[in-house]
């Protein structure tokens, strides 16, 4: 009897989700499989742009366990 009054707000939000839901689905449309798969074959087939082909190689580092920053790393003369 104490949470009665939480009745009215619940059944008020309730209301308002199956409202936007039905409101939303009337106004969705589906995409039709063919439009999608030639989006799709033309995305794959473009040429990628130049920089995107180029692959930099980096020295591997060490793995001695010990992190120096390379602020700190010096060559010993």
């Amino acid at each position: 009897m104490v949470l009665l009054w939480l009745a009215v707000p619940i059944g008020v939000a309730v209301l308002a989700m199956v409202w936007a839901a039905w409101s939303g689905r009337r106004r969705r449309r589906e995409p039709s499989r063919d439009a999608a798969h030639a989006r799709f074959s033309a995305a794959v087939t473009r040429p990628l742009p130049a920089r995107a082909r180029t692959v930099v190689a980096q020295r591997p580092e060490r793995p001695t366990g010990i992190a120096v920053r390379p602020s700190q790393h010096r060559t010993r003369s």
